[in-house]
């Protein structure tokens, strides 16, 4: 059962003598129940207790990350793919892509330094370059017989590969660095102009993204959300890209104008993309995953509907603080959204218990990253 009381009323009557709210987070019932990689993140991301080299142990004993471990290839990626995720099947890892498979394993608390991580840095970095080389588009590059659509391709990996490597902390490599700016400071040149009001062209009885439009991608909020020195010497283009964020989510889809082809741009955000509860509700682990960036971007706690969409996470759990569904006997919250994939399901026990734990360490590690007081309980 929920608590009575909400997370700011709770946050008063536990922590008087701080101004930030106080989250109480349960650690032992997570060292109890969660699988090994939870404990280990529970135990670094959101309790911030000293390590040993036996508890770091835990985030390599997932059955799941050493079998996306032991089907890299030679090459350093996986199969010679890169965005790809896994063909439908229980925990399967078959047409897995690089990018998201560098991305589950820094989600399962791999070091970077780590022999699958490190083989994956030389082709992620090599995808930061500007190389017009077809076969730097791997998978996309059937489709990309076009300029136009191959320089699509090399902007969609070249953004994706610096969220991965933002992620495993490559912050400081002028590589990134000047991926990053190149990227910022095309959104922020978007974000400036007269399109960023008026996006759309009508083509036909279609409203389409004009071919000049370039919102920021969810690959680009991935990466500055994991460069903190970064946003704070860009610290005028991230006050827009907050306002951007912060507007209603326009009703069309995001397609654009390739010579006579329309296509899908389903990686551009194009507003605020958790507008109501309704939306948190159908897709639960994005959206964790966008209230993750949002709090990593410092973005979080100052947009009162995000932060109350929240809120009812925290009022959501138990007397234990343990998370659990509105519904009795609901299964663990499932997503189609492929880029939440790489942080939901850590769990590897979706039956008992144990699956409630994906959301409850989440909902600790955004707390810890809104600055919130933790209590480990």
């Amino acid at each position: 059962m929920a608590e009575p009381t909400s997370a700011a009323q709770e946050a008063e009557a536990t922590s008087p003598e701080s101004s930030e709210p106080t989250l109480e987070f349960p650690l032992n019932w997570l060292l109890d129940h969660a699988a090994p990689p939870i404990q280990y993140r529970s135990f670094i991301d959101v309790a911030q207790l000293p390590t040993s080299q036996n508890l770091e142990t835990l985030a390599l004993a997932s059955p799941y990350a050493l079998q996306i471990a032991v089907s890299q290839s030679l090459d350093g990626t996986w199969g010679g793919r890169m965005l790809s995720l896994p063909k439908a099947g229980k925990g399967g890892v078959t047409g897995l892509g690089t990018i998201p498979a560098v991305e589950r394993l820094l989600e399962y608390g791999w070091d970077r330094d780590s022999p699958p991580l490190a083989q994956a840095r030389r082709p992620l970095f090599r995808l930061l370059s500007e190389d017009t080389d077809p076969h730097y588009l791997y998978e996309l590059r059937a489709g990309a017989k076009r300029p136009d659509i191959a320089l699509r391709g090399r902007q969609i990996l070249r953004e994706a590969s610096s969220a991965a490597l933002a992620h495993a902390g490559y912050e400081s490599d002028p590589r990134l660095r000047g991926a990053a700016r190149r990227a910022v400071e095309r959104i922020d040149a978007f974000l400036d102009s007269p399109l960023a009001e008026k996006p759309w062209v009508r083509i036909g009885n279609r409203h389409v993204l004009a071919e000049n439009a370039s919102p920021p991608s969810v690959f680009v909020l991935m990466t500055v959300s994991q460069m903190p020195i970064f946003r704070s010497e860009h610290y005028p283009e991230m006050e827009r890209l907050y306002e951007y964020l912060s507007l209603p989510k326009p009703t069309q889809e995001a397609v654009q104008m390739y010579g006579k082809e329309i296509i899908a741009q389903p990686h551009l955000v194009m507003g605020d993309q958790l507008h109501n509860k309704n939306v948190v509700e159908s897709d639960i682990p994005f959206a964790l995953t966008w209230l993750e960036i949002m709090a990593r971007l410092g973005f979080l706690k100052r947009n009162e509907t995000w932060l109350k969409l929240f809120e009812r996470f925290v009022d959501d759990c138990g007397r234990d603080r343990v998370w659990r569904p509105h519904n009795k006997g609901t299964m663990l919250p499932g997503t189609t959204n492929p880029y939440a994939w790489p942080k939901f399901p850590l769990e590897s026990d979706l039956e008992g218990d144990a699956r409630w734990s994906d959301v409850t360490f989440r909902i600790g590690l955004i707390a810890r990253l809104l600055g919130w007081q933790i209590k480990l309980v």
